[in-house]
């Protein structure tokens, strides 16, 4: 018995539908603290947002970028776990190059993005990032810490700018 192309189409959607609604497998996204451990010197545990108070006494930080050296963001209504990132190349004093993952959506590594300091001072506390889905850097800036260095690196070549105190 032939059926009706549009009774076909429909137990087609049905089908369909009846598929889609089958939960797919649980799948790990990359999170930005497991990807800056994994592609840095700086080995630090716990929320982005904790990465700046817990590495006080252990790394030097400061605030002049230098390639290995994780940004850290600070917590905010849009990012409460805060945000890490690692430095992969200095452009200039206000132009990075960044890698870092679960930015411009979730789970997804980014390597080599720009990031920009826009902030009064130039002391990167306040960052606008490349975000992917708008194919631009981001609308509005992201408040940052700065920078945590790796220990192979010393405060005397880390830059006039760095300080052990936040």
């Amino acid at each position: 018995m032939l059926r009706s192309p549009i009774l076909r189409l429909a137990s087609g959607l049905v089908a369909l539908a009846t598929v889609a609604a089958v939960p797919a497998p649980a799948q790990a996204r990359l999170q930005c603290v497991t990807y800056a451990r994994a592609n840095s010197d700086v080995q630090l545990s716990g929320n982005a947002r904790d990465w700046w108070g817990h590495a006080d006494g252990v790394y030097t930080r400061g605030n002049a970028p230098r390639p290995g050296a994780v940004l850290a963001f600070r917590a905010s209504h849009s990012m409460p776990m805060g945000h890490v990132a690692v430095v992969s190349k200095v452009i200039d004093g206000r132009h990075i190059l960044i890698s870092h993952a679960n930015w411009s959506r979730p789970g997804m590594v980014e390597r080599g993005v720009m990031a920009v300091d826009v902030s009064d001072a130039g002391d990167w506390s306040q960052v606008r990032v490349w975000y992917a889905p708008t194919g631009s850097l981001g609308m509005r800036p992201s408040s940052a810490f700065g920078f945590i260095y790796p220990k192979t690196e010393t405060a005397s070549n880390a830059g006039d700018r760095t300080s052990d105190n936040g």
